[in-house]
């Protein structure tokens, strides 16, 4: 039997296929644009036969279409344990109905093929080409590991999922059951940024050279970086994710990998998030190489590449220079990600950069998100050991090598005006008071 007979007898249903999914199992849910809906939409149906379901996940997209796992009536049935919170799973993490897991996204991997073993993956793939292989599409993450190490693969299989290139693949061999569907995939669509983002855009824009390689996130602080880079040349990208601002400056001819070391005239990344001209650009564009995330986020991997420009965000840093970038005091916001993947591969790349960037405001001017010291409860992300670069609207402060009086004065002089003075007086009380220990 050739593998495409085999594989047109594992085509069924959402309901079918799900139906092999028992309590107390543990399974994986592909994330960001390539969470599998159909899938937990049938799952979610089953609700009252199962009880106990462990789901594991990175970044589930909560806007538009909604997650049903997640949902108050699932509580006993299905339980979150995630990698990344986002806005599908945020709030069920805040009330205690879900997990959250902190790791670094280049471990995730790793920890599914060793501690977190899974029974069934639910994955979402493109359609499979002449060679029966489908592509995972927009989203590779942990995605690839998950379905290595599941005793079951459910695949969602969607003509509209951009068949991807590099190591993307997965044999229809490796597929228990197969869903085909014709979806359009989620979208996460660029907002113009506004002036604190286009201020902070033009200050992390002068630390680009021309012939860097770029990682960045979501948000108007990424889009409103590489809004201000279309007078450099040949940048290249190395990143986790790849959205249309990256695919607007392929398209000008700023973003060529023409000088990367490693992967010359690719972007490389984890996955896609942005509009679906962006998918249809990434669809069999040998330009793409999608990798899972112990290969894009490896820090060893990241240092690789000369000139690496690491632009990350944070929610609030301290006078200090450390920074919580996950929580709102002891609330989980997000999660690791891969900020210090890339924090650390740009520190050791030969004229790297590693940044942080975030506005010095909060709730519209009411809160400094440079602090005296970090709210109880909340997480260091990056340490002070690791930062560079801070950079808010009001300039740039480079705290590598110095001592704590000199980052609290450089984080004052970008805080926002209005909170400086009360900055300068927990400064003062803090380094004027010897410290004596018991």
């Amino acid at each position: 039997m050739n593998w495409l007979e085999a594989y047109q007898k594992k085509i069924c249903t959402p309901d079918e296929a799900v139906a092999i999914v028992k309590s107390s199992q543990r399974i994986y849910v592909s994330g960001n644009a390539a969470t599998p809906f159909v899938l937990l939409e049938a799952l979610a149906r089953r609700k009252d036969e199962l009880s106990d379901v462990q789901v594991i996940h990175v970044l589930l997209l909560g806007k538009g279409r909604e997650d049903p796992l997640s949902k108050p009536d699932m509580e006993g049935h299905f339980r979150h344990n995630s990698l990344f919170v986002g806005p599908a799973d945020r709030e069920a993490v805040k009330t205690g109905r879900a997990d959250y897991i902190p790791i670094f996204l280049s471990e995730i991997p790793d920890l599914l093929r060793k501690e977190l073993p899974i029974d069934v993956a639910l994955i979402h793939t493109s359609s499979p080409d002449e060679h029966g292989f489908l592509s995972l599409g927009v989203e590779c993450v942990s995605t690839k590991a998950a379905l290595e190490s599941a005793t079951v693969v459910i695949a969602q299989v969607n003509e509209k999922m951009p068949r991807t290139l590099g190591d993307s693949f997965v044999h229809a061999s490796k597929i228990t059951k197969a869903v085909e569907t014709s979806e359009a995939l989620p979208e996460l669509l660029p907002e113009p940024p506004g002036p604190v983002e286009e201020q902070i855009g033009r200050h992390i824009a002068e630390l680009v050279e021309d012939g860097a390689t770029l990682q960045m996130g979501i948000g108007g602080i990424p889009d409103a970086v590489l809004k201000q880079l279309h007078s450099r040349k040949n940048l290249g990208i190395h990143s986790e994710m790849a959205s249309d601002g990256v695919m607007e400056l392929m398209e000008a001819g700023v973003i060529t990998g023409a000088h990367k070391t490693l992967h010359r005239g690719k972007v490389v990344a984890t996955f896609l998030l942005g509009s679906r001209r962006l998918y249809e650009f990434a669809h069999n564009n040998p330009a793409f190489e999608i990798h899972p995330a112990d290969y894009t986020n490896n820090p060893f991997i990241v240092a690789q590449n000369e000139k690496m420009v690491a632009i990350n965000s944070a929610i609030e840093v301290d006078i200090t220079g450390q920074v919580c970038a996950d929580s709102i005091g002891y609330q989980i916001y997000s999660g690791f990600g891969g900020q210090l993947d890339f924090i650390r591969g740009a520190a050791h790349s030969k004229g790297g950069k590693p940044i942080i960037a975030l506005p010095s405001t909060a709730k519209g001017d009411k809160f400094s998100r440079i602090v005296p010291a970090l709210k109880e409860g909340a997480g260091v992300v990056t340490t002070r050991g690791d930062v560079h670069y801070i950079v808010t609207e009001f300039g740039i402060a480079y705290l590598h090598g110095k001592n704590l009086r000199e980052r609290a004065q450089a984080l004052i002089e970008i805080a926002h005006p209005k909170f400086r003075d009360e900055l300068e007086r927990s400064f003062s009380q803090r380094f004027s008071q010897a410290v004596s220990l018991p």
